[in-house]
């Protein structure tokens, strides 16, 4: 059974990744239906801001903890803490990440290993905090923020490709070994181009910064569909409408995918600017650059 709230006791969730993108949007969505928040990110001046919003939009209580999700102390920590503050933890929306853009012989071996980490390690992190403890309460819901990419790759993008299909493994193995939990869910939410900063934020050697290839979707739309998960688990659901059309195209015609996704991923996914070589957040928190919506229109 999904973990729910009653009206004596509200949800208890904990969000990763909550000051910026889809994490800020789950953030809002949760506080909505009158949730207990733990507030995850490595800047606490972003998740003071993200936490005066979810009080706004309803929030029974926020606590805001300043972690990064590659730090396995500091992440069990977080989740000590919501259990001594709320008594238990009913879920983790997870959705903290980082991106690189580059050829994988151009990007530094530092920034790339830091965007597999903060995937692969700190979903792991996470998930060694968490599920101990909905064991103990015989219920609770993990929830992965995974990605489009987490099934086909592109060029310039095997840094976030090799850390999502690293995450996704993980999710896989995880779905198999709660299934001697009952009550206890792992769940996988995969969206395609959303307007978030992710993509300005992101690292790049790519001589261009980045843009959500098209349908692009609002950052809320995909939120909802991750606070969605609480009620119903999935394995895996794809969040867009034509994520199912590019796996297929991956998996039935790869010689035609490979030769198309090239120059389509330049002409839709690259802004073209000339950027100059940036670590973007790839190593600490830029507040500056944190928002709930990027500079793009989300269906």
């Amino acid at each position: 059974m999904p973990p729910s709230a009653t009206p004596s006791r509200p949800l208890t969730v904990l969000v990763t990744g909550a000051s910026s993108g889809i994490g800020r949007a789950t953030v809002h969505a949760l506080a909505g239906r009158g949730a207990q928040l733990v507030l995850v990110a490595r800047g606490r001046e972003s998740l003071e801001e993200v936490a005066a919003e979810a009080r706004e939009r309803g929030a029974a209580e926020v606590v805001v903890c300043p972690a990064d999700v590659t730090d396995a102390d500091a992440v069990q920590r977080v989740v000590d803490t919501a259990v001594a503050q709320f008594g238990r933890l009913d879920a983790v929306a997870h959705s903290a990440q980082t991106m690189a853009y580059g050829r994988i012989e151009d990007v530094p071996r530092e920034a790339f290993e830091a965007v597999v980490d903060t995937s692969l390690h700190g979903t792991a992190n996470v998930a060694r905090a968490a599920l101990p403890v909905f064991r103990r309460q015989g219920r609770g819901h993990l929830v992965v923020v995974s990605s489009l990419l987490a099934s086909v790759t592109a060029p310039l993008m095997g840094t976030y490709a090799a850390a999502k299909w690293g995450q996704l493994g993980l999710v896989r193995t995880l779905q198999q070994e709660v299934r001697d939990a009952p009550g206890v869910d792992v769940s996988a939410v995969a969206p395609g181009g959303v307007n978030t900063p992710i993509y300005y934020q992101a690292a790049t050697w790519a001589g261009s910064t980045g843009r959500p290839p098209p349908p692009v979707y609002s950052a809320d739309r995909v939120a909802r569909s991750v606070v969605a998960r609480l009620d119903r688990p999935r394995r895996l659901v794809q969040s867009g409408v034509a994520n199912p059309v590019v796996i297929a195209g991956f998996r039935l015609l790869p010689a035609v995918y490979d030769a198309l996704v090239g120059p389509l991923f330049r002409w839709f996914a690259l802004a073209g600017d000339g950027a100059s070589p940036s670590e973007g957040n790839v190593f600490g928190s830029r507040p500056s650059g944190n928002a709930r919506d990027g500079r793009w229109r989300g269906l």
